[in-house]
């Protein structure tokens, strides 16, 4: 499983490379004025198209060894690579577009990102069979389409959750490694090998891709990436919890609640503030913490000092992202301490939220 890691991120290496060398035109379609731009020159933002050729690569080699003996032992045929990718197609390369030509209106993305979903049900039979609550789990068991169509809006919302915290080098992309790693380790527990080596083709292809990304931001992620992350990370959750009846549903919760929290606490934000949910603005978390905690690095060079601004952000969402992590890795069997980890999430999170508007953060932390 170790040489499919490898495949994915030298494939992805690879592919980066090319792509900063020749991709770079496209990018001055993204306007200096956007509010969610905190980088200066012009940078590719296909690194997507990266790492699912990463990805592509490892599965089909797992596929292809499939045939000749299974020497990576993870019982991944090229019929069942192929369709996993078909599933992430639509969704995928629908971000790449909007990446390239900054003109794919936000509807398509969703309709394209719920087409992937879609396909999920149909080609991988996908289906939300519990979420120990005892009257949403009766309700599934008596109408299972609750559970199909809950598969669709988690693969259609996932993708938008991890492009929303895609703002600074290394951010997104360490979040979906840490989440991958953590998926991994729960299917190797229960002996789920062709589901710990999809997500670890995805997370040594977004490792690939990282090694440009952060800290000297070469090549961004953009819709593309952050679709992929979304899409795969999302039918690896779903799987996980209906292959595998000793897994909580609450553990891909936890998993991910720091991008998902971020999509509901920005709804609740702009609707109170009477905005459009679709409106782009510079209030999430992690621009707060870019702006309000991470404090001016002294150097001459204006280009520089950004990106050692931009660099600093990351690692405190990646800490924060750790604490989510490691208890629902500790804990992915009980239901209870999972939901009460997100409980504590939530609060955690408004609570800091609210510190770093009214400038009460510890001292410590703005160092």
């Amino acid at each position: 499983m170790i040489a499919l890691i490898g495949v994915a991120a030298f494939v992805s290496v690879i592919l980066a490379l090319f792509l900063i060398r020749g991709a770079r035109s496209h990018s001055r379609r993204y306007a200096e004025d956007m509010p969610q731009r905190f980088h200066a020159g012009h940078v590719p933002r296909i690194g997507g198209v990266a790492v699912l050729g990463g990805l592509a690569a490892g599965l089909l080699v797992a596929g292809a060894g499939y045939y000749a003996g299974d020497p990576f032992n993870v019982r991944i045929s090229i019929s069942e690579a192929l369709l996993v990718l078909a599933v992430l197609l639509p969704a995928v390369l629908g971000g790449a577009y909007e990446d390239v030509t900054q003109s794919l209106p936000v509807r398509w993305r969703l309709a394209l990102t719920a087409l992937s979903g879609l396909l999920a049900l149909w080609l991988l039979d996908l289906r939300l069979v519990r979420v120990d609550v005892q009257a949403i789990d009766s309700w599934l068991r008596a109408w299972s389409v609750l559970g199909m169509a809950f598969v669709v809006f988690a693969i259609c919302g996932l993708p938008h959750a991890f492009n929303l915290i895609d703002g600074y080098n290394g951010l997104a992309g360490t979040v979906a490694l840490l989440v991958c790693l953590a998926i991994a380790h729960v299917a190797l527990q229960v002996g789920d090998r062709q589901l710990a080596a999809l997500v670890l083709c995805l997370a040594g292809a977004t490792t690939g891709f990282l090694l440009w990304n952060y800290p000297r931001g070469l090549i961004f992620a953009g819709d593309g990436g952050a679709y992929l992350w979304g899409v795969v990370i999302a039918i690896a959750s779903v799987m996980l919890v209906q292959r595998h009846g000793e897994v909580s549903p609450w553990f891909p919760m936890l998993l991910l609640i720091y991008p998902v929290w971020e999509v509901i606490f920005s709804i609740y934000r702009k609707a109170a503030r009477g905005q459009s949910p679709s409106m782009a603005d510079a209030l999430h978390f992690h621009q707060l913490i870019y702006r309000r905690i991470v404090r001016e690095v002294f150097h001459d060079d204006d280009t520089r000092r950004m990106l050692m601004r931009n660099n600093r952000t990351s690692p405190y969402l990646w800490g924060f992202t750790l604490l989510t992590v490691v208890p629902a890795v500790l804990f992915w069997q009980n239901s209870f301490v999972l939901k009460c980890f997100c409980l504590l999430f939530a609060v955690s999170y408004i609570y800091m939220y609210v510190s770093i508007v009214r400038f009460r953060v510890p001292r410590w932390l703005r160092r």
